[in-house]
């Protein structure tokens, strides 16, 4: 025992420290999986859940996604009236309303799914991005369904549709209902293809499973978020299977687009203009600048005629996302520029001399 605690009574010790405990909330404060930083959290949410110190892309919500996504007017639902059922009557260690009681509690949702239509920078747009929080993001009945009305939503309106994929794959409680989900959403979305609209999927950590087996990689433009987790089975489970040492960062963003399975990898706070100066070019519309703020006009100039040197340097210095847009332009709608033609040498109307 120290002097301190024969001079001051321990009772009085344990109340200063259950009052000193009361004081801070729960919460308060969050602690980066990556450099390890204490951050408070209403900082980190205001950066969209980004670490400010090493940019570590931390998990959010769906509603919170959405909320940062979209314009702030003109969002409505989509499907929230569809909840689950437990067709199969499934129980491993619990039973299955159990779980989807428990998951509904911690995260205020029905299903893994939220659909939403609105607008981006005034672009109509439809959305749906998964929550992980509910039981793992796993798609299941619900999910599906959702997915399918959002997707014929963006059919009747003819605008783009845009998914962030959150989930550890299909719903093992639902069985056979969960895996037939792969085929009817992407049975959809070859019907959104037909008709040339332009569909964006957002690839967030974790993506793997089920979903991306079906839907995940089937966007006109698939682009993913820093370090994220994706694949069909984890790395652990393909080492132990294969016997084999993987490469470092396998199943990462940066390693999927060193081999071209996605178009880009875009930090999260700057998702919202990327995608909407992208849809701007799928669709044939101006661009978010143009759109928001009409340029001046002014006095016209003779036109330059272009030559090979200008083309090139004009391409070279073009961003990748629009060269990337731009090709999938093409593949959507099926037109490409029309090639510049040389100029012609004036033809005099006078009679050559003798």
């Amino acid at each position: 025992m120290s002097w301190l605690d024969k001079i001051i009574p321990s009772r009085l010790i344990r109340s200063a420290e259950n009052t000193a405990r009361h004081q801070i909330p729960e919460g308060l404060w969050s602690k980066c999986p990556e450099c390890e930083t204490v951050l408070y959290r209403a900082d980190l949410e205001k950066n969209l859940n980004v670490c400010p110190h090493c940019n570590a892309h931390q998990r959010i919500g769906a509603r919170a996604r959405l909320a940062a996504f979209l314009d702030e007017a003109g969002r409505y639902e989509i499907g929230q009236e569809v909840t689950p059922t437990d067709a199969l009557k499934f129980k491993d260690s619990r039973k299955y309303p159990e779980r989807l009681k428990e998951a509904g509690k911690s995260t205020g949702e029905t299903d893994a799914l939220i659909a939403m239509g609105g607008t981006l920078h005034g672009l109509p747009v439809v959305v749906a991005c998964f929550e992980f929080d509910f039981m793992g993001g796993s798609m299941g009945s619900v999910v599906g369904e959702r997915f399918v009305r959002a997707v014929q939503a963006a059919l009747q309106k003819k605008v783009p549709f845009i998914c962030f994929t959150a989930t550890g794959g299909a719903r093992m409680q639902e069985g056979l209902l969960s895996l037939m989900q792969m085929a009817k959403t992407n049975a959809v979305l070859a019907q959104f293809a037909q008709q040339r609209l332009p569909f964006v999927s957002v690839l967030t950590d974790p993506t793997m499973g089920g979903v991306s087996a079906s839907f995940a990689f089937m966007g006109d433009l698939v682009i993913a978020e820093p370090k994220a987790l994706i694949g069909f089975a984890g790395p652990r489970v393909i080492e132990s299977t294969v016997r084999v040492t993987l490469p470092e960062g396998f199943q990462r963003a940066e390693f999927l687009l060193s081999k071209g399975a996605v178009d880009m990898i875009v930090d999260r706070r700057q998702l919202r203009e990327v995608i909407a100066r992208n849809l701007a070019i799928l669709t044939h519309q101006a661009s978010i600048g143009q759109a928001e703020s009409p340029a001046t006009p002014v006095a016209e100039a003779a036109p330059a005629v272009p030559d090979a040197a200008s083309n090139a340097t004009s391409t070279a210095e073009a961003a990748p996302e629009e060269v990337i847009a731009a090709a999938s332009a093409t593949a959507i709608t099926g037109e490409a520029a029309a090639p510049a033609q040389p100029a012609q040498p004036p033809q005099s109307s006078s009679p050559p001399q003798p």
